[in-house]
Order: C-alpha cells, then sequence, then structure tokens
C-alpha cells in the first residue's frame, strides 16, 4: 500500500469521525454549555479568593478560571471520539474495516483525529467565548494559538488512551465509564485554585498529578504572558500523553488481529 493510499484512507475516516461526533449534539453540547457556566458560576462564587495569600496576580477569578474550563471541557469532550469507535465495533464496522486493505495505523489515526479537531475547535470556543466579558491573554494572540493546539493535543491523548480501552473491550459503556476517573483527576490538581494555597495531602497528590502541570502552563500564558517553560508545559505535556495513550491502542489492536 502507497504513502498516497494511506493519506486518502487516513482523511476520509478523519472526515468521517468527525461528522459522528458532530452528529451527536447530546454528547457534545454538554461538553461545551457545562465548562462556560461552570466558569460562570465560580466567578461569581470565588470572586474573593483572589484576595488569599499565594493566589496568583490576577484581573478577576475569571480570567484565573479560562485555563480549568479549557482543561474540564477538552477532557470530557475527547471522550466522545472513542466512544464513538467503540460503537464502531459493537456494530461491526470496525472489524470490516480491518479485513479490508486499510491501513491499520490509518484506522486508528482516522478515529482519533476527530476527537483532536472537536478539542481544537472546543478550546477556541471557550477562549473567545470570555474575551468579551473582561478576559486578558497576556500572551496575545500566539497564546490564544498556543491553547488551541494544547486543546487538541490534549483531546488526541485522552481519546487515545479511551480508545485503547475501546479496542480491548469493545464496550461504549466501558470507555463512558472512565468520566468519574477524570473527573477525580481534575479535582485532584490545580485546576480550580492554584497549588499556592493548598496545605496538607491535598497539595501532595496536586503536585504529583500531571493534570497540574498542564492546567498551570495554559494558565501562565493567560496570566503570566509567553514563555518557554508555560509552552513546555502546555505542548510537551499532551504530546507525552499522546504517545502514551497511541502505543496503549496499537497494542490493542495487534492483540485484537492476533486473536482473529
Amino acid at each position: 500500500m502507497t504513502v498516497a493510499i494511506a493519506t486518502r484512507q487516513t482523511v476520509a475516516l478523519t472526515k468521517r469521525s468527525t461528522l459522528a461526533i458532530l452528529r451527536q449534539p447530546v454528547l457534545i453540547v454538554p461538553s461545551l454549555v457545562f465548562p462556560l457556566f461552570f466558569a460562570a458560576l465560580s466567578a461569581s462564587s470565588f470572586s474573593k479568593t483572589t484576595r488569599l495569600p499565594g493566589f496568583p496576580k490576577v484581573d478577576s477569578f475569571l480570567q484565573f478560571t479560562l485555563a480549568s474550563t479549557v482543561i474540564q471541557g477538552v477532557l470530557f469532550g475527547s471522550i466522545t471520539g472513542a466512544a464513538a469507535l467503540a460503537t464502531d465495533i459493537e456494530g461491526g464496522f470496525f472489524d470490516r474495516l480491518l479485513a479490508a486493505p486499510t491501513a491499520r495505523t490509518g484506522i486508528l489515526i482516522g478515529n482519533l483525529m476527530g476527537s483532536a479537531l472537536f478539542g481544537a475547535a472546543q478550546s477556541a470556543i471557550f477562549v473567545f467565548a470570555l474575551l468579551p466579558f473582561g478576559v486578558r491573554v497576556e500572551a496575545g494572540l500566539l497564546g490564544i494559538g498556543a491553547m488551541i493546539i494544547s486543546g487538541g493535543l490534549i483531546a488526541l491523548g485522552i481519546s487515545s488512551l479511551m480508545s485503547a480501552v475501546a479496542i480491548r473491550t469493545g464496550s461504549a459503556e466501558a470507555v463512558q465509564g472512565a468520566f468519574p476517573l477524570l473527573f477525580v483527576l481534575l479535582f485532584f490538581s490545580s485546576v480550580f485554585f492554584p497549588r499556592q494555597t493548598m496545605h496538607g495531602t491535598y497539595k501532595t497528590i496536586a503536585t504529583i498529578n500531571p493534570i497540574s502541570y498542564l492546567v498551570e502552563g495554559i494558565r501562565s500564558l493567560v496570566l503570566d504572558g509567553f514563555s518557554g517553560l508555560a509552552i513546555a508545559q502546555a505542548i510537551l505535556i499532551p504530546i507525552g500523553i499522546c504517545v502514551l495513550g497511541f502505543v496503549l491502542a496499537l497494542t490493542e489492536l495487534r492483540r485484537r488481529l492476533g486473536a482473529r
């Protein structure tokens, strides 16, 4: 199989996976609406917390929570692509793809890219939805672009991890069951409050949670401006998740092929 044919197959599967996500408003609307609702609620309820010792200098709590909104929405939205893959396995479409002369990596990448594009679109929606309310991104347009890229990579990484679950179990319910795990990871991190204001065991857990460093990189772009460390945290951590997730997904795909 030539590279050109494999590329066309991957593009076609990417288009299909993207359309599959867009055709499920019951899944995508909550991942867009709830993070924005939570941002508005948090800004109203926790506005005075910006005066706490150790809290970073911000214009408002809404500015502080922009990074949290991006992470929260993208993490929850990234499950939709893996759930669609599990549905394809349950319906037999995935096995028909494997039986056809289709590039194996193209099948996987095509399904994952739909989630990546949706994650990038979510990030852009969150940023531009909050800008009119006085939220300022100190890193400017370059920072906004980095946040959008980071959102796409986060979605790609989480979707690849969940795709490994989908390929192994062939169950959309098993993929959806991962939602509480993401919920726990979010709350035991610095997504909603800075680590400088934490104490005890909670701070220890947040310190070893990679989500904390990811959100702090994006938050630094919002609050402090463009820097190499912020870009490394916002881009390289999601890339690491992508590599791990893709390796696991490919391993499960090979196992499934070997079992045929």
